[in-house]
């Protein structure tokens, strides 16, 4: 296909906004694990200025107009990094809208899922402001997190799409037994990276400091999942380093575990059933994407325990999920393209 075709630099350019998407997602979980959330406390500058505060002048009266939040001057320059990065996204994914509407556009370039984009990220800014105005709220920081992974998703769904007519159509056995079957794996994983973030924002992630059991040597130790999963426990609460006891944290964490065992027990066969199943090469090599990716990801789980939670490890652990979507997003694109074709 020639360089010059004006679907290929669409697709490309689409493919740059979800590749700095996936980094706004490694940063937020960075921001957040090294726990600088609430580095800058207002929103969206920073102590009322459009970048940290670092000069002892500025420190003095940022100390003075926020009292009961000293300036700690790295946190407050993780938070702002992540709030930079994310307006930049926020503008490109504006530009991929407009570009639906210029006409230079390729021919099927999608109308609605840019715009679905533009409105994404605006709901993202929002969770944004209220993740620092409601103290780091576990349900809203989840749902910030959840949005962030959603975008991602989509703008791989675009990047696809954009792509799709210089790829070509694989002869795939039994696609719709196999598209359905991928579209509930897509469904779990939903479901456990949001159990993640919720573990996460409650500072679960060591909830059970042992491995494959959880305390003391027990498998089932006493746990309060009334309080686990409560999702609103009000406001003015300030839920930096949580507000849960030992027995809650310990059933969030337990969950997401047995979550994650549900995950690899139903993506494995997938990959394995994908691989046997598929003729061209690009599904084996989804199915050796998907099966690795899970693998890691179940070690990257494992060593967060073992190891107390170290920094790179839970942030790999972000973006590793991140990649395990876009890899099923990627399975149930090409597999409704051969059920299409079949």
């Amino acid at each position: 296909m020639a360089m010059h075709d004006p679907s290929l630099t669409h697709a490309r350019y689409a493919l740059a906004v979800t590749l700095l998407a996936l980094l706004v997602i490694v940063l937020g979980a960075y921001v957040r694990l090294s726990d600088a959330g609430l580095g800058c406390p207002d929103w969206p500058g920073c102590y009322g200025n459009l970048i940290a505060p670092t000069s002892e002048p500025q420190i003095s009266s940022a100390n003075s107009a926020y009292p009961g939040r000293p300036v700690e001057v790295h946190k407050a320059w993780k938070e702002m990094a992540h709030r930079y990065l994310a307006g930049a996204l926020g503008l490109a994914i504006l530009f991929l809208a407009l570009l639906s509407l210029g006409r230079g556009k390729p021919t099927g370039y999608p109308r609605l899922l840019p715009w679905l984009l533009v409105l994404l990220v605006t709901l993202q800014a929002a969770l944004g402001m209220w993740t620092v105005t409601l103290l780091v709220k576990p349900a809203i920081v989840t749902s910030h997190l959840l949005g962030g992974f959603i975008t991602a998703a989509l703008l791989w769904i675009l990047t696809l799409r954009l792509y799709g007519p210089a790829m070509n159509s694989y002869v795939i056995h039994r696609p719709g037994r196999l598209l359905l079957f991928s579209r509930i794996g897509l469904v779990i994983l939903l479901l456990q990276i949001t159990l993640g973030g919720w573990t996460s924002t409650n500072y679960a992630a060591i909830g059970c400091s042992e491995f494959p059991t959880c305390h003391s040597g027990l498998w089932w130790p006493g746990m309060d999942f009334t309080q686990a999963f409560t999702l609103w426990h009000g406001t003015g609460i300030n839920y930096e380093y949580g507000i849960l006891g030992a027995e809650a944290r310990t059933a969030i964490h337990l969950v997401h575990r047995l979550g994650a065992l549900i995950t690899a027990l139903y993506l494995l066969p997938l990959a394995v059933l994908l691989y046997r199943t598929g003729r061209a090469a690009i599904t084996q090599r989804l199915a050796w994407a998907i099966g690795l990716l899970l693998m890691l990801q179940l070690g990257l789980g494992i060593a967060n325990v073992l190891g107390h939670l170290p920094l790179p490890v839970a942030v790999a652990h972000n973006g590793v999920a991140a990649l395990l979507l876009l890899a099923l997003l990627t399975l149930n694109w090409q597999l409704k393209r051969a059920y299409r074709i079949e």
